[in-house]
């Protein structure tokens, strides 16, 4: 096991210790799932989507990893979106630690939006829900081929959205009206939403933003949250700017790290558990603000004890 797998197993397992089975999925859709009690070790495989087109988008994807091969079990996919002269790499703080949990992270490079585009755009933003959901559809064919590695490894049922920034407008706009019912929820990063997003079914969309964001202020954020009809919450980074608190080590790290991995798990396994963690993992005097609008489970009455005679 390589360096960056060990730290990614070694930070991640005081998230996913203790976990039990789920009882309850948010909104409709599969039926809960066990989320996984324990943390991966972390795969990465890269891969070409149509690469002969006018538009070819290679792909990222992060994965549970056992020995030399993908972990037994399948597991959700989380698509991620890089922002503007990003990279996915550039986002493997986090979306390794979201694979070490038990989620296959998808993270395309945008063709005119990435570091290194020849032709940058930053107007191409308005195609980038398309090119995601292209890389959803590739997943589902990828998990049908019997010769693919990943194949029988992805829970395609289950799908989260997420991205920084221009990527967390992408996110937004993959809730459009109509979108495919295995979208089951979103994380906006230090974005906001263009015309036609959270226009779709409701999902629950997590916000993630600095509160002196000088380059998307916090109150598009805002706004893109005062926009999510369905359960949603609003994670601030007090004091902070455009994405400082992704980095291991810096203020706020630790709490968008726990914040952001217990909601996958209760969106896309069903772990109430998770669900329940969501406000305390959020909340730091000082360093963080959590607004929550998500109607989380709550925790069963405690069972009456014996009174001694």
């Amino acid at each position: 096991m390589g360096a960056k797998r060990l730290i990614a197993v070694v930070l991640l397992s005081a998230l996913v210790s203790g976990c039990g089975a789920a009882t309850v999925t948010p909104g409709d859709g599969p039926a809960p799932i066990r989320a996984p009690g324990r943390a991966y070790a972390v795969g990465v495989r890269t891969l070409t989507l149509d690469p002969g087109s006018a538009r070819p988008l290679p792909v990222t994807v992060w994965f549970p990893a056992e020995g030399t091969g993908v972990a037994d079990g399948r597991f959700p996919v989380v698509l991620y979106s890089h922002g503007l002269r990003s990279l996915p790499e550039l986002h493997a703080a986090l979306t390794t630690r979201w694979a070490a949990a038990g989620f296959v992270v998808a993270a395309p490079t945008y063709p005119h939006t990435n570091r290194h585009a020849a032709r940058f755009s930053r107007e191409d933003v308005r195609h980038q829900p398309a090119d995601g959901w292209r890389v959803i559809r590739h997943l589902v064919r990828l998990d049908a081929r019997r010769d693919d590695p990943l194949a029988g490894h992805l829970d395609v049922r289950r799908v989260a959205a997420a991205g920084h920034s221009a990527g967390g407008f992408t996110t937004a706009g993959m809730f459009s009206a109509g979108h495919h019912p295995r979208l089951r929820s979103g994380i906006v990063i230090a974005g906001g939403a263009r015309v036609g997003g959270f226009t779709g079914p409701d999902r629950p969309t997590l916000f993630v933003h600095g509160s002196a964001d000088p380059i998307v202020t916090a109150s598009v954020g805002r706004a893109a949250y005062q926009r999510v009809r369905g359960p949603s919450a609003f994670l601030s980074l007090l004091g902070q700017g455009h994405g400082e608190y992704l980095t291991p080590g810096r203020p706020g790290f630790s709490q968008v790290l726990a914040t952001t991995t217990d909601f996958l798990r209760w969106t896309l396994y069903g772990d109430t558990a998770a669900g329940r963690r969501i406000p305390g993992d959020a909340r730091l005097p000082g360093v963080t603000a959590f607004d929550d609008r998500l109607d989380l489970p709550v925790a069963p009455p405690a069972s009456p004890g014996l009174t001694p005679s």
